[in-house]
């Protein structure tokens, strides 16, 4: 098997790691590192060969613009507090006490390898904890914390690791120097993605066609980050700042199409990236194998070492830090997400899984410094970050469920279901609003009137049921069974005529492409 053939095989097994992950209640990035696990172990497969340089760039953009677009620019607003203390504070605190352990049981290494080492270990992933808590059905106020910790925590981690990285390879290392450059990289980084942005929804306006648009939005995170990269500025924070400037200001309501066919290009880009990613993740103990061979007991005793610091830091820093976000939350602060619980905050210590940036950084240690030196402890480190990836992705991915179970924590249904038939009340006042806003510029006839009347109620109903009273809910009811059987029949039809259509590009003398455009006329038609 050579390595395009490992790659085909990656790309199957996420797919196949969704049903089967459903299926059996496990989360499918857990899934995957196991597939990758078992591969790695398979005499045939060969070692994977991915230049150190082209890790990051490749696998951590589109992730980022896919769990960007799940959230919004208020959600992160009104979360600043709880961000902030486990995205930036939390980080700080996980990779000084890191790289102190590490210094103290790894003899000879240097205090920038071992910062870089406690700065790539200190992230938990937000595709592998919001993959496991969205199967769980945590309470949405756990899943925003756990979404807004792992973008941010990635730029506070990857920023930080840049500078240890500089420091070990430069060998000297300045406090001002790297506050500067910290300072310099986000401010870069925010000009780059507000630029990109801007450019990026104008264009989005220029090109018009749904398939050029969803083109674009596919190469807008990359240029994003290769820019900032370019310019010393911050790849990931980059990629953030356009991703949320495109979801505030370049969605457009009546594009239904562009929309519809963009979330599922993405979702199809967010399973296949996740899948390889992860996959990585198991593969890599190929490495992890080589590296330990002949000392095996030392390697994974600081390994365990480390993983202990990562996990125990991040429960002693939860408890306080949890309370301080309470005693500050104010009333004004209802859109604040919080922990309301001792039980909610031990679900939040135990979904603090290491995954694909800590993988991507690992592998992205440079390999020589500036003098031409090996860098050193190379292989330990990368040794020492699967090991704390590899028992935390485990170890906790395939625990959570069973301690969610335990603890009791379920998501606010009711909470959600007033707010579902908050928006359906608002959706049939908006139609029926801008139907008078017709009748004063059009003269309607009375019966239409009142079909359109029902129409903008029933709006609100196919979204919320439970907004209209018995009379109405049984006559939606049976209006809704006329049409499923209306659509049903005219579904039968299109069908029959597609089946027609697409014989006939068999015929001598058809012309593909016309057959095509009737198919696809159809096919949107079908849609409706």
């Amino acid at each position: 098997m050579d390595q395009l053939a490992l790659l085909f095989v990656l790309l199957l097994g996420a797919l196949l790691s969704v049903p089967v992950g459903d299926r059996f209640g496990l989360p499918a990035p857990v899934l995957m590192t196991v597939l990758g696990i078992v591969l790695a172990l398979l005499d045939f497969v060969p070692n994977v060969d991915i230049p150190p340089d082209l890790i990051l760039p490749a696998l951590l953009p589109p992730l980022l613009y896919a769990a960007v677009r799940r959230t919004s620019w208020r959600q992160f607003a009104a979360n600043k507090r709880p961000i902030f203390l486990l995205a930036v504070a939390l980080v700080f605190v996980t990779m000084t006490c890191v790289a102190a352990v590490a210094q103290a049981i790894v003899p000879g290494l240097g205090l920038a390898a071992a910062f870089a080492l406690g700065a790539l270990v200190a992230p938990p992933d937000p595709v592998a904890a919001t993959a496991v808590a969205g199967q769980l059905g945590l309470p949405r106020r756990l899943v925003s914390i756990l979404e807004g910790e792992g973008l941010f925590n990635d730029v506070t981690a990857i920023v930080l690791y840049h500078v240890a990285i500089a420091a070990a390879v430069g060998g000297t290392f300045s406090p001002w120097s790297a506050g500067l450059d910290l300072v310099l990289s986000a401010v870069v980084a925010v000009a780059v993605g507000l630029a990109l942005g801007w450019g990026a929804y104008k264009l989005l306006d220029l090109l018009g066609d749904a398939t050029l648009q969803i083109g674009l939005t596919l190469l807008v995170p990359y240029a994003s980050y290769v820019l900032a990269e370019e310019l010393h500025g911050s790849g990931v924070l980059a990629v953030l700042t356009t991703a949320m400037f495109l979801a505030e200001y370049a969605s457009d309501a009546d594009d239904v199409l562009t929309r519809l066919a963009g979330h599922t290009v993405w979702d199809v880009v967010d399973t296949l990236v996740t899948g390889v990613a992860f996959g990585l993740i198991g593969l890599e103990l190929h490495n992890a194998v080589r590296t330990a061979s002949g000392h095996w007991a030392e390697l994974l005793g600081w390994a365990g070492a480390v993983v202990g610091v990562v996990i125990l830091v991040r429960l002693v820093w939860l408890l306080p830090a949890t309370w301080l976000t309470k005693r500050l939350h104010a009333r004004r602060d209802r859109d604040e997400d919080i922990p309301m619980s001792l039980r909610e905050t031990v679900v939040m210590w135990w979904a603090g899984m290491r995954g694909v940036a800590s993988v991507a950084l690992a592998l992205a240690i440079p390999l020589e410094t500036d003098d031409g030196a090996p860098f050193p402890h190379r292989e330990e480190l990368i040794f020492i970050a699967f090991g704390v990836i590899l028992v935390t992705l485990l170890l906790q991915g395939l625990t959570l469920p069973w301690l969610v179970g335990r603890l009791g924590v379920r998501a606010d249904t009711e909470q959600e279901q007033e707010f579902e038939r908050n928006l359906a009340r608002r959706a049939a006042k908006a139609a029926r609003q801008r139907l008078r806003e017709i009748e004063t510029v059009e003269e309607l006839p009375e019966e239409l009137t009142e079909q359109m009347l029902r129409r903008a109620f029933d709006i609100g109903i196919r979204i919320s049921p439970e907004i209209g009273d018995e009379e109405r809910r049984e006559a939606q009811q049976q209006r809704a069974r006329r049409i499923k059987r209306v659509r049903r029949i005219q579904g039968e039809m299109l069908s029959a005529a597609r089946h027609e259509v697409l014989a006939a590009r068999s015929e001598p003398g058809a012309d593909p492409e016309i057959v095509d455009r009737v198919l696809r006329h159809l096919d949107v038609r079908s849609l409706r």
